[in-house]
């Protein structure tokens, strides 16, 4: 059963190739949503997909790539409603 991921990545998370790796990380787990880089410097993920590969992309996003420096991660749960078809970096 598909499950949502909702959450917003606080830190030195804009400029440092967060949106595009995590991106290659939902894409290698099979999810689908998007990334998105906020105006107020943080860095937003909506993916849906298992449970468990959810929880794998939303370990990940408490590290970022290398150059990144994540501060905390606002989460939140919801229901899948299947509106996404891939994962999609958004400018």
């Amino acid at each position: 059963m598909a499950q949502r991921l909702a959450a917003v990545v606080h830190g030195a998370v804009q400029g440092v190739g967060f949106r595009y790796y995590c991106a290659l990380q939902a894409r290698a787990l099979g999810l689908q949503g998007y990334v998105h880089n906020r105006a107020d410097r943080r860095v937003e993920v909506v993916a849906e997909g298992p449970r468990a590969q959810l929880e794998q992309l939303l370990s990940w996003l408490y590290e970022g790539p290398s150059m990144a420096q994540v501060s905390s991660v606002e989460v939140s749960w919801l229901a899948a409603n299947g509106e996404f078809d891939c994962f999609e970096v958004r400018h």
